[in-house]
């Protein structure tokens, strides 16, 4: 493990480390890039400027029902959008690094649109893909879920 990255991700966090291991020491892992998504964050309809029941749909006589008047996909978009950048970033990152292999934790809901996005190049250095979510675990324990077994 001479130079290895390990990419972290969900929809509202990214994060990357570099480990790396001399001889004779433990591996380090060193925080290389992080950021929080705001669109991955929060209720949707805490996003949208318009209020709810603004727009009426006509109830009857004396009657006003109301809807949101939103569109239905815009969540589905946003999605999209962000495991788009999340793939965006790991085809960069890769490359920028210039290492031989990497890992994936992603979580599941967009673990395997990001790989399928991800550029042929930075696809095949992938060594290992988790499908989970370990934005929030410290640094000082992701090699664990890495290699573990390689270690002892």
């Amino acid at each position: 493990m001479d130079k290895t990255i390990i990419v972290v991700a969900d929809l509202g966090h990214f994060k990357a480390y570099r480990i790396t291991e001399e001889p004779l020491e433990s591996p380090r892992v060193l925080l290389i890039e992080s950021y929080d998504s705001l669109e991955g964050h929060g209720k949707l309809v805490d996003k949208l400027s318009d209020m709810a029941g603004r727009f009426g749909r006509g109830g009857g006589k004396d009657e006003s029902a109301m809807g949101s008047g939103e569109r239905h996909t815009i969540g589905l978009e946003t999605e999209k959008r962000l495991i788009k950048l999340i793939a965006k970033n790991i085809d960069t990152l890769i490359s920028n690094e210039k290492c031989e292999t990497w890992c994936l934790a992603a979580s599941k809901k967009i673990n395997r649109p990001v790989v399928e996005s991800l550029k042929p190049g930075v696809k095949a250095k992938l060594d290992k893909n988790i499908t989970a979510d370990l934005t929030k675990i410290d640094k000082s324990e992701i090699l664990n879920y890495f290699f573990a077994k390689e270690r002892g």
